[in-house]
């Protein structure tokens, strides 16, 4: 996939996942569309993991520790035929699987998350596993910058550290929000990379949208012997909307039917200047 059709699928994203949003009546909307050219990269480029390969013990995995912006998530396993996209339309539905959380109801799914500052403990386990099992697979990790707030994400980075895990890379999600505010008026973390370093982290940091830059550093995995790789990708939350950028209402959130309007032609505008 050329960088172009790659810029492409991120729009055609994020149109995807307000259009279930809206239908759905619910959703973290700010947090998908910040992480979602993460994914876009992940599962375009990087990850060894396909619907067929799914139950191979071989496989790379990624859990999602943010696991409320799972919208992001579902839209791109859909497109990379996990499930029929078709299943979506019963998001937050009265016994659907497709909750407003990850399961592993959904194939695709590696682990039930959204506890927050659970996702990246139970990925030092499955790394460990890998170690002690002599497999080549690798474990990817997305956190929330306000995650970090939780003490286990530090225990577990040590643990990473102390285990000489190379075979763990967590990403963070860094769009400075979280849902009562700016991350460093809740709880302060910076300077973040240089706490990362100091809890045995090899630390690089990206543009999280540009996605030439994160399928380069992404490609650079592990990027030290020995180290959990930790990727700060700097991200805006609800990125590509422009009344949703950097607005922490949009946390969570439905547009209304004027604001899905214009949010859609923000992003078919988008979709029509680069070409498709």
């Amino acid at each position: 996939m050329t960088d172009h059709e790659l810029y492409i699928k991120s729009i055609e994203y994020r149109i995807k996942l307000l259009k279930y949003i809206k239908m759905a009546g619910a959703g973290h909307t700010g947090g998908s569309l910040s992480c979602v050219d993460i994914l876009n990269v992940l599962y375009n480029r990087i990850l060894k993991v396909t619907p067929e390969t799914f139950s191979d013990p071989g496989r790379d995995r990624y859990i999602q520790s943010k696991g409320h912006s799972v919208e992001a998530l579902y839209i791109v396993l859909a497109d990379h035929g996990f499930f029929p996209e078709k299943e979506l339309e019963t998001f937050y539905g009265y016994g659907s699987s497709y909750t407003g959380h990850p399961t592993r109801k959904v194939k695709g799914v590696e682990q039930n998350t959204g506890g927050l500052g659970h996702g990246l403990a139970f990925s030092v386990g499955v790394a460990l596993a890998g170690k002690i099992d002599q497999s080549a697979y690798r474990v990817f990790t997305l956190l929330g910058d306000g995650e970090l707030a939780e003490g286990s994400n530090w225990e577990s980075l040590m643990a990473a550290a102390h285990y000489h895990l190379d075979n763990l890379c967590i990403i963070i999600d860094r769009n400075n929000l979280q849902l009562t505010g700016h991350t460093e008026d809740m709880c302060g973390l910076e300077p973040l990379a240089q706490k990362l370093e100091a809890f045995g982290g090899q630390v690089r940091a990206v543009d999280g949208h540009n996605l030439t830059a994160l399928t380069e550093i992404l490609s650079k995995v592990p990027f030290a012997e020995g180290q959990p790789s930790v990727v700060i990708a700097r991200t805006v939350k609800g990125k590509g909307i422009s009344f949703m950028e950097n607005n922490p209402k949009w946390h969570h959130g439905v547009p209304d039917d004027n604001q899905y309007e214009q949010a859609q032609q923000e992003l078919k505008t988008k979709l029509a200047e680069i070409g498709s």
